[in-house]
């Protein structure tokens, strides 16, 4: 029996010439991440058992993301512990502030991921990575702190979901919009604990930029990971950033895959998901109108330069509602020095929008964009649950940066064609 993409990624460091689902094996961790919130809890526990030393500082990359720069006292101290445990401990990829930004889209910008890695991250949107063909996952800080020690951990091997789409993405559709088509198909648990298997014609037409996007939401679905097969584009990336030698994992023929979903991506179209699920999911021609009072573009998700360039696309010459807040965080400082060069701040600046720092800050509710009673938002992050950027008694909406461009300008949730020419921004979308 052949194996998947995934399997043969586990097999490749559990020393193993094979593994099947369900199978337990001990795995050797290539990089093992953590952040300002979940790295000091990880120092705990090392400090608990009198561990003074890791078992190897360059296979570890802490990031200030979440809270940076620090919204109190309480965030500072965090981020103090970390910046001291980095420097005690030798660990040079410590990152904050300059040259910084958030985790999941600085990593793989700056070269420390490669296709064939097996990655674990105290963060559950570590499954980002998957995007250019690595295994990727999240763990609590006890599991980081493990193998911050170690360097292994141990893995039930996943079940795999493939999910083939086809055809040719349509106007304004990217991977946003393809991975919430996914969970609203199957379900916020319809993937639980299972590898996300990608394939399929639609899915090569993506740039990285939004095949990251697709791996980035795997656990919005309850998936294990994400892994979309490395090809000549995810390559020439990657060789940008690093001159590490890589091994790209094809799943074979014969694998055997828990259950298959085939998508035509002909009748895609930009979709939004409404409160309070990401799994609410319907075309933004259904939601058209709804009010909204903020909008943020950013995350980890769709913070990338793609998608500032699309955002800045259509609010050129335009301005934002005078009711909408629309925040704009590009998610490393490299985007937004490129964003910088492009033009693509001015034009926002110009439109109207808050332009920030590279930070997790509102997706998660933490500062700088919190929602207060009754207030809409939406949002090109990853998650609209109750409470999750601020009040529970606000709403959040889910989409595209096109989607949340557009809506920006005309102040309710807009279809992108409202405001803008798709030929002007068309090869934005799938470079």
């Amino acid at each position: 029996m052949g194996m998947t993409i995934t399997e043969k990624i586990i097999a490749a460091h559990a020393g193993k010439d094979y593994v099947e689902p369900g199978e337990l094996v001990t795995v050797k961790v290539d990089l093992a991440i953590a952040n300002d919130i979940t790295a000091p809890l990880a120092i705990k526990q090392l400090e608990k058992y009198g561990i003074d030393k890791v078992h190897d500082p360059n296979k570890i990359a802490l990031v200030m993301d979440h809270f940076f720069p620090p919204k109190d006292i309480l965030s500072a101290q965090q981020i103090k512990i970390s910046r001291d445990f980095a420097k005690k401990m030798g660990i040079k990829n410590y990152f904050e502030g300059q040259d910084s930004g958030v985790m999941h889209t600085l990593l793989p910008e700056k070269g420390f991921i490669v296709p064939g890695d097996l990655v674990i991250g105290a963060d559950s949107h570590t499954c980002t990575y998957g995007g250019i063909g690595a295994f990727a996952t999240g763990v609590g800080s006890t599991d980081i702190a493990y193998i911050w020690a170690t360097g292994e951990t141990w893995l039930k091997v996943p079940e795999t979901m493939k999910f083939t789409f086809y055809g040719k993405p349509q106007r304004w559709v990217g991977g946003k919009d393809f991975v919430l088509t996914v969970i609203g198909k199957i379900g916020v648990d319809g993937a639980l604990y299972k590898a996300m298997e990608y394939h399929g014609e639609a899915i090569k037409a993506l740039d990285i930029d939004n095949r990251l996007t697709i791996a980035n939401m795997a656990i919005e679905a309850g998936g294990k990971n994400a892994v979309i097969e490395a090809d000549e584009k995810t390559i020439e990336w990657v060789r940008k950033r690093t001159n590490r030698e890589f091994k790209i994992y094809k799943s074979d023929p014969d694998a055997k895959y828990c259950c298959e979903y085939e998508f035509d991506a002909n009748k895609i179209e930009p979709v939004v998901a409404c409160p309070n699920l990401p799994s609410n999911v319907k075309p933004v021609t259904e939601v058209v109108g709804t009010h909204i009072d903020q909008v943020f573009i950013g995350s980890c998700t769709n913070g990338r330069l793609s998608d500032l360039r699309i955002a800045a696309a259509i609010l050129k010459g335009k301005k934002v509602h005078p009711e909408v807040r629309c925040i704009v965080i590009p998610a490393s400082d490299q985007i937004y020095k490129q964003a910088l060069r492009e033009g693509l701040i001015e034009i926002l600046a110009e439109a109207g929008c808050l332009i920030s720092t590279s930070t997790c800050g509102p997706c998660l509710g933490g500062h700088m964009g919190i929602l207060a009673e009754g207030e809409v938002c939406l949002s090109t992050s990853n998650r609209n649950f109750v409470g999750r950027m601020g009040h529970p008694k606000s709403q959040v909406y889910l989409s595209s940066p096109a989607v949340a461009a557009a809506s920006a300008v005309l102040g309710r949730i807009a279809h992108p064609d409202e405001v803008a020419k798709y030929e002007d921004v068309e090869t934005l979308i799938t470079l």
